[in-house]
């Protein structure tokens, strides 16, 4: 078994400082710095009790016993070229994207139409990250995000993904000022559904970033709320309920981590979003 410390670019470098002869060569060929070169092989050394090079006319020679660990890493490389040969066989790009998204859009957008693009597409496999906030896009927590409000920067490619109409809804048999008012957190004043709120002056007395919570609290009719259109398909045929379609959408802003631009399974999964949410405004 091998150490916690081990791994496998440590393992790679054992076998670029041997092809090259020289910490430099194998920075070189690695694109590390040779000071992190040297550093992880001594790590490796001490990991392993047992030295794996030695310096004979200003090149680094392996040991017998590293002769024995290249021999594994030589096995271990190739079995990951025959994993790497698996996507081959399998039509359609291959990849394993995480896809970032509030918990709503995740459920109601995403999940009824996510079976059929993996069946047509077999070498494909989704991650779904779903909170209420947002996962940590910067830190590569996701491969793609969703986004209900447009971010100001960041080092990732951002385009709209759509428009989501949103409504009102309100008890058929009392006005709005008798019923409860749902609203979202101060921190989503900006959002067309509180602007719409506060112009209408009412006041929250349910507050909630979960549009499950407030879908239920309307449905009991006893509330008023704003939902976007693909949370509120069953309350728009309610006949105890009043909707009413708010005159601004809701844009919804598509994240991708620049690395994956140009990659197939990414473009695919893009291509996929784009046509969910465009079902979504055709079924409105």
């Amino acid at each position: 078994m091998y150490p916690a410390a081990m791994n496998w670019d440590d393992l790679r470098i054992i076998a670029a400082v041997r092809d090259e002869g020289t910490y430099a060569g194998a920075s070189a060929r690695l694109r590390i710095d040779e000071t992190t070169v040297g550093r992880r092989l001594a790590r490796i050394e001490r990991a392993l009790g047992l030295r794996l090079f030695e310096a004979a006319d200003g090149v680094r020679k392996p040991t017998r016993q590293c002769d024995v660990v290249l021999a594994h890493i030589q096995a271990m490389a190739a079995h990951a070229e025959e994993i790497g040969r698996i996507g081959e066989s399998l039509p359609g790009p291959v990849g394993r994207l995480r896809v970032a998204s509030t918990n709503a859009i995740a459920e109601e957008v995403l999940a009824p139409r996510t079976g059929e693009l993996l069946r047509a597409n077999p070498g494909l496999t989704l991650q779904f990250l779903t909170s209420s906030d947002n996962v940590k896009f910067s830190r590569w927590e996701a491969d793609l995000a969703i986004r209900l409000r447009k971010p100001d920067k960041g080092d990732f490619a951002i385009s709209k993904l759509g428009e989501v109409r949103l409504y009102f809804f309100e008890p058929a048999a009392t006005s709005a000022a008798d019923a409860v008012t749902c609203a979202y957190p101060d921190e989503l004043g900006a959002i067309p559904e509180m602007q719409f709120l506060r112009a209408k002056r009412l006041r929250a007395r349910c507050v909630t970033d979960n549009v499950r919570i407030i879908h239920k609290i309307i449905q009991s009719h006893q509330a008023v709320g704003v939902l976007p259109e693909h949370s509120c398909a069953d309350l728009l045929i309610d006949r105890r309920l009043r909707a009413t379609l708010l005159p601004k959408r809701r844009d919804v802003w598509l994240l991708v981590q620049s690395h994956l631009k140009r990659d197939a399974a990414t473009r695919v999964t893009i291509d996929w979003l784009r046509a969910c949410f465009q079902d979504v405004a055709r079924s409105g």
